[in-house]
C-alpha cells in the first residue's frame, strides 16, 4: 500500500513538474513583441489599448523627459494613485523610458501573479489536509497556473502597462499574507529563542498586510471592493472566532491606515489636493438606476464571457457546485474569499456602469483558479454514488483539457501575428513634429501620453485635466494636434480663437471603428478675427454742412 501511494506521489509530481513547464513556455512568450498593437479584430474592444498605458505613467515619463512629473493643470492621476508610476520610475532609471521597458514589467507582475497563486492554492491545500488529517498531493495549483498562462484574455491584458495586474498580484499577496496569520497565543513557549519566533510568525503577517493594503488602494481605489475577501481569510485564521479576529484585523488596519493618511497628510493634501479630487469627480458616477438596473446587471453578468467563453461558464459551474451542490467545499476558506473577491467587484462593475473589458481582468484570476480547486475537489470527494463520481470526474478532468488547449491555440495565434500600426503611427508622427522647427513639438491628445511613452514627444492631455481645455491651450500653447477619426465640437471650439488646424498627415492605426485614424494637425496661429477698418470716404464738398445747416423738418418729394 505504501509503495502504491509512493508510484502515485511520483507521477502526480511528475504531473506537475510538466504542467509548470509547459507554463513556464506560455509566459515566455507574452514577452514577445512587446512593441506590438494590442491585437486587432478581438473579442475586446477596450479604450486603454489608445491611453491608459501613457496615462498611469505619465509621472514616470514626465519625470525623465521633463524633469519634473507634474503639469498643472493637466490630468495628473499619480496624485492619487502613485505606486504604478514609482514602479515605473525604477525601470526606466535603467532601461530609459520605452513602451517595450513598461510593458516588460507588467509581463514581469503577470509572472509574480503566476507564482503567487501557485503559493496561496498550495498553502490553503496545506491547511485544509492538516486539518482533515488527510494527505493527498494536488495538482489543482499546477493547473490553475497553466490556465492563466494559456489564457488569451490575460495575455492581451497582462501585456499592456495598465493597473489592473499590479491590483491582482497585491491582493493575492495580500491573500497569501493573511493565510500565515495567527492569533498571538497567549502562553509564553520555553526560551527566548521560541518566543521570539513566536512574536515574528505573528508579526509580519501583521505587516505584511498593512503594507499591502495601501499599496493596493494607491494603486488602484476599487481595491476596497476586494478587501471584504482579504478579510475572509483572516475571519478563517483566526478560527470564525470574534476576538482572535479583532487581534489580527484592527492592526492591520491600523497600520495600513496611518500609511494611507500619511501619504494623503504630507504629499496629497498641501499640494495635490486639486488632482486628487479631479480623478474622482472625473470617476464619481454612476450609470445605474432604477430604470436601467436590471438591463446593467444583466450587461455585467453577460460581458463576463469575455475572460473566456468556455473558462466562464466553467467558472460560474464551479460556483454553483460550492454554492448549492456541494457545500462542503466551502470548508477550504480559500473558496469563499475567492466567491467574495469575483461578488465585491462584480459589484463595482455594475454600480460604475462602465464595462470596459480591462476591468474584468480583475475577476478573471479568481474565476480561473476556483475552477481546478472545485473541480478536484469533486475528483477528490467521497464516492457515496460510484457511476455518478466517475462520470463528474472525467467531466471535470474533460473539460480543463478542452479548455487549456482552446486557450492555447488562441494565444499562439496572437502571439504568430502581431501587428504595430499604433507603433508606426507614432513614429512617423515624432518624425514630422521634430523636422518642423516652426512650431512648438508640445502634441495636444487624448492618446498624447501613449506618444510620449512611445516616441519620447511632449504631450498634455486634450481631454481630462483640471483647468478648462481653452485655458490649458492658452497656458501652455501646443503646436500640433493629434486625434482620431475626426476633431469634436469641443475640441474645436478650443483651438479655434488661437489656432488654424491644418491637417498634416492621417495614419490607419487598430481596428476600433471609431478610432482607425491618427490624424495629425499642425497648429498655425489664428488670423485676427476683427476685420480691419475700414478707411473713411470723403464726404462731396456740395453735402459737406455746417452745423446749424441741416433741415428742421424732412423735406417731402411730391
Amino acid at each position: 500500500m505504501g509503495q502504491l501511494h509512493t508510484i502515485s506521489s511520483r507521477t502526480a509530481k511528475a504531473f506537475e513538474a510538466a504542467v509548470l513547464l509547459v507554463a513556464v513556455i506560455f509566459l515566455a512568450l507574452h514577452a514577445l513583441h512587446l512593441n506590438a498593437d494590442f491585437p486587432n479584430h478581438s473579442p475586446w474592444m477596450d479604450w486603454a489599448k489608445y491611453t491608459d498605458e501613457g496615462w498611469y505613467g505619465d509621472a514616470a515619463i514626465r519625470h525623465f523627459q521633463r524633469g519634473g512629473w507634474y503639469i498643472p493643470g493637466d490630468f495628473n492621476p499619480a496624485a492619487a494613485l502613485p505606486v504604478w508610476p514609482l514602479l515605473e520610475l525604477i525601470v526606466f532609471r535603467f532601461t530609459g523610458v520605452n513602451l517595450e521597458s513598461a510593458r516588460a514589467l507588467t509581463v514581469g507582475i503577470f509572472a509574480g501573479i503566476l507564482v503567487v497563486s501557485y503559493l496561496l492554492l498550495r498553502r490553503w491545500h496545506k491547511l485544509c489536509q492538516s486539518a482533515s488529517g488527510r494527505h493527498r498531493v494536488s495538482s489543482a495549483p499546477a493547473i490553475a497556473v497553466l490556465l492563466l498562462a494559456v489564457s488569451p484574455f490575460c495575455y492581451v491584458f497582462s501585456r499592456l502597462a495598465i493597473l489592473e495586474p499590479l491590483l491582482v498580484l497585491l491582493t493575492l499577496l495580500a491573500m497569501l499574507a493573511a493565510s500565515w496569520a495567527r492569533p498571538h497565543e497567549a502562553t509564553t513557549p520555553e526560551g527566548r529563542v521560541a518566543w521570539l519566533g513566536a512574536r515574528i510568525r505573528y508579526i509580519a503577517p501583521i505587516l505584511a498586510l498593512g503594507l499591502l493594503l495601501p499599496l493596493m488602494v494607491l494603486t488602484k481605489t476599487t481595491a476596497i471592493f476586494l478587501l471584504p475577501a482579504i478579510a475572509w481569510l483572516l475571519w478563517a485564521r483566526a478560527g470564525y472566532r470574534l476576538k482572535p479576529l479583532l487581534q489580527l484585523g484592527v492592526p492591520a488596519a491600523f497600520l495600513g491606515a496611518v500609511v494611507w493618511l500619511s501619504y494623503y497628510g504630507f504629499i496629497v493634501r498641501p499640494h495635490f489636493l486639486s488632482d486628487y479630487r479631479y480623478l474622482f469627480s472625473a470617476n464619481a458616477y454612476t450609470g445605474i438606476t432604477s430604470e436601467n438596473a436590471i438591463s446593467v446587471l444583466r450587461d455585467a453578468f453577460v460581458d463576463g464571457a469575455w475572460v473566456g467563453r468556455l473558462l466562464y461558464p466553467l467558472a460560474l459551474l464551479a460556483a454553483v457546485i460550492a454554492l448549492l451542490i456541494m457545500p462542503r467545499i466551502l470548508r477550504n476558506p480559500l473558496i469563499p474569499a475567492l466567491l467574495l473577491w469575483v461578488a465585491g467587484y462584480a459589484a463595482f462593475l455594475a454600480y460604475h456602469n462602465n464595462l470596459q473589458p480591462r476591468y474584468y481582468l480583475v475577476i478573471a484570476v479568481p474565476l480561473t483558479l476556483l475552477v481546478p480547486v472545485v473541480f478536484e475537489s469533486i475528483w477528490n470527494g467521497p464516492r457515496m454514488i460510484a457511476p455518478l463520481h466517475r462520470f463528474a470526474a472525467v467531466l471535470a478532468v474533460a473539460a480543463l483539457v478542452v479548455l487549456a488547449v482552446t486557450d492555447a491555440r488562441q494565444t499562439l495565434h496572437y502571439v504568430r501575428t502581431p501587428e504595430y500600426t499604433f507603433t508606426h503611427a507614432a513614429e512617423q508622427i515624432h518624425d514630422i513634429v521634430m523636422a518642423d522647427r516652426t512650431h512648438n513639438p508640445l502634441v495636444l491628445s487624448i492618446s498624447g501620453s501613449d506618444l510620449s511613452l512611445m516616441t519620447g514627444l511632449p504631450s498634455i492631455c486634450d481631454d481630462f485635466g483640471t483647468m478648462e481645455l481653452p485655458d490649458r491651450v492658452r497656458a501652455y500653447r501646443p503646436g500640433w494636434y493629434v486625434t482620431w477619426n475626426q476633431v469634436d465640437d469641443d475640441k474645436m471650439d478650443a483651438l479655434t480663437p488661437m489656432y488654424h488646424l491644418q491637417r498634416v498627415a492621417a495614419f490607419p492605426a487598430m481596428d476600433d471603428p471609431e478610432r482607425n485614424l491618427l490624424i495629425l494637425y499642425r497648429l498655425d496661429p489664428a488670423t485676427p478675427t476683427n476685420p480691419p477698418r475700414r478707411r473713411r470716404k470723403p464726404i462731396p464738398r456740395l453735402l459737406v454742412t455746417n452745423f446749424g445747416q441741416q433741415p428742421s423738418e424732412p423735406q417731402l418729394e411730391h
